[in-house]
């Protein structure tokens, strides 16, 4: 492994990359010609692009770009394929580039990648290496966060053929939908010599600083060493409506040393029932889980002035 200033001077000064981009998004579809101009035009010698509309084929790709040895793979689209990307990655001497073309962009959000494409490319040109750490559930490292309880659930009953038919619309319409009968979860968290029990609808451990676009809270980070556990409302349905439009509009004033925030290095988690896991989006297994941390896991490249601890 070269050290983080060799490699960000290799991809600098040598600009060998490689181009993955979601194009089954809408947003990636009608960006991946201008994103690779764009990187050409920055000098970037891309060693191979590829442009994934069958979402399938997606870790293929990735790790088809991977193996052509670039400094930087370079991978656009939405916290799914970010997350791909870093799961394939981790503890490799190749730097994650991102370009965010998602909804809510979370990772990239947390770790201080500019939204805009000219802006990211500018990044990925003139910025430095640095690296995060990954959350691990299990022995799947993830980027943003760990869903217990009703987000599972959507994940699992979503009709296929709603999906289809309205998109991203059909998770908080089949959210909706379920909320009307779902029943709270108890969940016991063990960590660090301590136990914390909640009764919730709903609860996320996070590596990260940022859910569903918005502040989690406003020290939270990729790079702490911490995951940051926290359920949303209890057990009166009302109240996840409510305490998610709080944690939207309040985030960024709030900080981890605050209820209902519990920011430990790992914990393990069980439920009174077993309750389907969703990781970063995808469906993984049920309760009761582990869930760690892999300190400075993945390379990533960030903007110059970027905190590297």
């Amino acid at each position: 492994m070269r050290t983080k200033p060799e490699l960000s001077e290799a991809i600098r000064t040598e600009r060998r990359a490689t181009l993955v981009v979601n194009t089954h998004s809408r947003r990636g579809r009608r960006l991946y010609e201008r994103a690779r101009d764009r990187l050409t035009s920055a000098g970037f010698k891309l060693l191979a692009a590829y442009p994934v509309d069958v979402p399938a084929e997606l870790e293929q790709s990735l790790a088809a770009a991977a193996d052509l040895g670039p400094d930087l793979l370079i991978a656009g689209g939405g916290d799914g394929t970010i997350s791909t990307a870093a799961r394939l990655l981790a503890h490799r001497d190749i730097a994650l580039g991102l370009l965010p073309l998602g909804t809510t962009n979370n990772f990239a959000r947390t770790v201080g990648i500019p939204l805009h494409l000219d802006a990211a490319v500018a990044v990925l040109a003139d910025g430095k290496v640095i690296d995060v750490d990954l959350g691990l559930v299990g022995s799947r490292w993830f980027t943003n966060h760990v869903g217990i309880g009703l987000s599972a659930d959507v994940m699992l009953r979503t009709p296929p053929r709603l999906k289809r038919a309205t998109g991203r619309l059909a998770y908080p319409v089949t959210a909706l939908t379920l909320l009307t009968r779902h029943r709270p979860l108890r969940a016991v968290v063990r960590a660090e010599g301590r136990e914390h029990e909640f009764v919730t609808h709903q609860l996320y451990v996070a590596n990260g600083g940022f859910h569903a676009g918005r502040p989690i809270t406003a020290d939270a980070d990729a790079d702490d060493r911490l995951l940051v556990a926290y359920p949303v409302g209890g057990a009166p349905r009302r109240e996840l409506l409510r305490h998610t439009a709080r944690n939207a509009a309040t985030g960024h004033r709030r900080t981890l040393g605050e209820e209902p925030f519990l920011a430990v290095h790992q914990l393990w988690l069980e439920t009174d029932r077993p309750a389907p896991v969703e990781v970063d989006g995808e469906l993984y297994g049920e309760t009761p889980i582990r869930i760690g941390l892999d300190p400075n896991a993945l390379r990533i490249m960030a903007p110059a002035d970027s905190p590297d601890r």
